[in-house]
């Protein structure tokens, strides 16, 4: 939370910033004050204004509080949706921010939101709720297209789902995510994890359908960075 805040009062005073019309130095005194409820309706309104509807960063705002009410108690009851609805508006920033302005001061909070999404999009996964868990992945993707292990698991579940054209497409984004990574061992620790997840459910779908060739290669791409777990070593040792 720390880290969020020092990187929004650096971005104040960035020439990226200065160049929007709108600094939303309210915004930032709101979210540092902790009160997000009210930063959230005052973004909110920025976003519906023809003035500042354009501009990415009161729909990251959103997002980021909506993340913050989701772990706060008092706000169960009249935000029940608050995990969900910050992927939402994330989703909706990033298609504002479509030059990634502003989207590399915040890899902390990326980092937070993919953990928090990753964590419920794998428990629906293995509790068999494959539309839930679709819907999850495919939000992260939206905000984060360059995580190649959200694409993985967006492509199982719609797999899951009997979306297989779905699912080949979001393979072909798979692909482009992991070309662009280059060294899987510099990636943030929280998108190393979905990879490696990623990639042992999808060789044992393979697995499941008989593809015995593809279920080998697709655990062997993780064999110079995963071997340090021991599932994943596992999953090497019998498949090689």
């Amino acid at each position: 939370m720390k880290r969020l805040i020092s990187a929004a009062l650096l971005l104040v005073a960035s020439p990226a910033m200065q160049a929007q019309k709108h600094v939303y130095e309210d915004l930032l005194v709101m979210y540092v004050d902790e009160n997000y409820e009210k930063c959230l309706g005052k973004a909110e309104g920025y976003t519906l204004n023809d003035n500042t509807k354009k501009d990415p960063l009161p729909y990251l705002y959103m997002s980021m509080c909506l993340y913050e009410m989701s772990k706060i108690e008092k706000y169960q009851a009249d935000y029940p949706k608050a995990a969900r609805d910050a992927v939402k508006w994330a989703e909706k920033y990033r298609k504002k921010d479509k030059e990634k302005e502003f989207f590399g001061n915040y890899e902390d909070y990326w980092a937070e939101l993919n953990t928090l999404s990753m964590e419920q999009g794998e428990n629906m996964y293995e509790e068999g709720s494959y539309s839930k868990a679709k819907s999850m992945f495919d939000g992260m993707t939206g905000y984060y297209p360059e995580n190649a292990g959200a694409w993985m698991m967006l492509a199982l579940s719609q797999y899951k789902s009997n979306l297989v054209k779905e699912g080949d497409l979001s393979m072909k984004e798979y692909v482009k995510a992991y070309a662009g990574i280059g060294d899987i061992a510099q990636l943030p620790a929280d998108q190393k994890k979905l990879l490696k997840n990623a990639l042992m459910r999808y060789s044992t779908y393979l697995g499941t359908k008989g593809m015995k060739d593809s279920a080998r290669a697709t655990i062997n791409v993780g064999k110079d960075h995963f071997m340090d777990d021991a599932e994943y070593k596992m999953m090497i040792e019998e498949q090689n």
